[in-house]
């Protein structure tokens, strides 16, 4: 298949490559010449702009979307005016899935195709396989489903409904991904303060272990110490946060269902902003492992 992809950032990027070593054929575009450079040397095309882009294309065109969410509309009314009927746009971004179900309700007016795919496991998901959850009309999902099959793991993609959907599965992720967070870093600083002056990378490790808790956020917090020691004394105590707790705590609270672990977990990310911490340089801590942010303390 021959497909375009707007935006190479780290998880794009990874996706392309990904793309290309199944068997696609990529029109890429991005608005940092060195990310083009970088990804012409992978084997893709370049695009010099989203229209160009279009034009490279053959009908009916598949363009994957890899923008931040407060770019997407930019990037669609780029694109829009050299569609055609038929064609087919995804957005594989983290988008409110409000905005979803409008973007799709736009597209469709114009006869244009429009999917939404939450994609979760990071720039290492996305170029050693991703887990994808897609909304929108299940037969274009079909149709174009051998892409998402290749750019995730086994049985690591699925159809969840229709329009919003896809980016509303992949926000409630992201909020529990929050309170999991949470309640891993205030576990760990409970054991950094033990009188007992344990070794927290052993302790990770084990729990990692066929443990209850084992999981892949274990893991990441086990690398972390290994690489920046017990008092993680590089990672700053802020820990940010990029918004879809947020957006699951208010769809909490508009379908009238409390959600006070993510809740707790979200206001615990803004008093840090004030109120370093070492629950906050945990959470910063694995953050960066799985996601690549930068949580670096300030000097």
């Amino acid at each position: 298949m021959k497909l375009g992809y707007v935006g190479l950032g780290k998880m794009g990027f990874s996706m392309v490559e990904r793309l290309l070593e199944k068997g696609h054929e990529v029109v890429a575009y991005d608005r940092s010449p060195d990310a083009i450079t970088s990804v012409k040397s992978k084997g893709a095309q370049s695009a010099e702009s989203p229209t160009a882009l279009v034009a490279m294309l053959p009908l009916p065109r598949l363009i994957w979307v890899m923008v931040p969410h407060q770019a997407v509309d930019s990037v669609l009314n780029e694109l829009a005016p050299n569609l055609a009927k038929g064609d087919v746009v995804i957005d594989g971004g983290n988008s409110p899935y409000k905005d979803s179900i409008r973007r799709c309700r736009e597209m469709e007016a114009k006869g244009v195709d429009f999917l939404d795919a939450g994609v979760s496991g990071g720039p290492a998901g996305a170029r050693t396989g991703a887990c994808i959850m897609v909304g929108g009309r299940n037969e274009v999902f079909q149709k174009f489903e051998q892409v998402f099959r290749d750019l995730s793991v086994p049985d690591g993609y699925g159809y969840m409904g229709r329009s919003g959907a896809g980016h509303f599965v992949k926000m409630v992720h992201n909020g529990i991904e929050y309170g999991m967070m949470e309640a891993l870093a205030e576990g760990f600083a409970v054991l950094k303060a033990s009188p007992f002056q344990l070794n927290l990378p052993q302790v990770a490790d084990l729990y990692n272990h066929r443990s209850v808790i084992e999981s892949r956020l274990v893991e990441w917090l086990q690398q972390a110490y290994e690489k920046y020691g017990d008092d993680l004394n590089e990672i700053s105590g802020s820990a940010a946060q990029s918004g879809e707790g947020a957006w699951t705590v208010q769809a909490g609270n508009e379908l009238g269902v409390p959600v006070p672990i993510i809740e707790g977990a979200l206001d615990f990310r803004i008093r840090s902003q004030n109120s370093p911490s070492y629950t906050g340089k945990i959470i910063s801590a694995m953050r960066h492992q799985f996601g690549g942010h930068e949580v670096k303390a300030k000097k």
